[in-house]
């Protein structure tokens, strides 16, 4: 899994990387816990409506959609695991071609909000 640094304001996060299929659905499925810092990143090639769902997650996630300019869309916030078939769905506002995954209110701590810029460098 390639990984990366991805910087929130003057806040540094290692990111797992989600640049294939496979990674993208299996994305942060059956972890039980991840860090204050850590988080993984979900890339597509172009701007399009995403939507993500927790099926088979065991902990709350902030999920965060990004334009190509890497600027906040729309935030899911402490978005919780899910518990029936069928699983709810969490859509990005309008395209997106990054899509974010925190902790489960993470976002909140850090203040992050739409309209923010987060900074990465990342090329397929």
């Amino acid at each position: 899994m390639k990984v990366i640094p991805l910087f929130i304001g003057d806040l540094k996060f290692t990111v797992e990387v989600a640049d294939t299929d496979e990674k993208w659905t299996t994305g942060l499925m059956y972890r039980e816990y991840i860090a204050d810092d850590f988080g993984m990143l979900f890339v597509s090639r172009d701007e399009e409506y995403h939507s993500f769902w927790m099926k088979n997650c065991k902990i709350h996630l902030d999920i965060i959609f990004l334009d190509r300019n890497k600027q906040v869309i729309n935030i899911h916030a402490d978005v919780p695991p899910c518990t029936y078939t069928p699983c709810p769905s969490y859509p990005s506002d309008r395209p997106a071609m990054y899509v974010l995954e925190l902790r489960g209110k993470r976002a909140q701590e850090i203040n992050l909000k739409p309209g923010d810029v987060i900074s990465f460098n990342w090329k397929f």
